[in-house]
């Protein structure tokens, strides 16, 4: 079981940037087609982009052109840069397996989007 750990999350202006990381345990976080989710308040969990272990990279909509997905297998760790942020971003993001993530999940890093 991969052990996963978010930080970076803030409040920030609409229009700002934030750089969450996730940093994950055990030798396999090289291997593992990785994403990052968010949950804001009342909604369900979204996977808002995903990156394979060889670094190709898919976003949804919402996020497409403002946030970029990265990860550093020699570091076990991911990435995502989110610029232009918008009051809607504000959420718990989370990492984990992308599509069919572990059953335990971090505590999340709070992004809130706000003037």
């Amino acid at each position: 079981q991969v052990q996963l750990v978010e930080s970076g999350g803030g409040l920030v202006q609409p229009g700002g940037s934030l750089r969450l990381s996730c940093a994950a345990s055990g030798s396999i976080f090289s291997y593992i087609y990785m994403g990052w989710y968010r949950q804001a308040p009342g909604k369900e969990r979204e996977l808002v982009a995903r990156i394979t272990s060889g670094g190709t990279a898919t976003y949804a909509d919402s996020v497409k052109g403002r946030f970029t997905i990265s990860r550093d297998n020699a570091k076990n760790t991911m990435y995502l840069q989110m610029n232009s942020l918008k009051p809607e971003d504000t959420a718990v993001y989370y990492c984990n397996r992308a599509l069919a993530p572990f059953p335990s999940w971090g505590q999340g890093t709070q992004v809130t989007v706000s003037s």
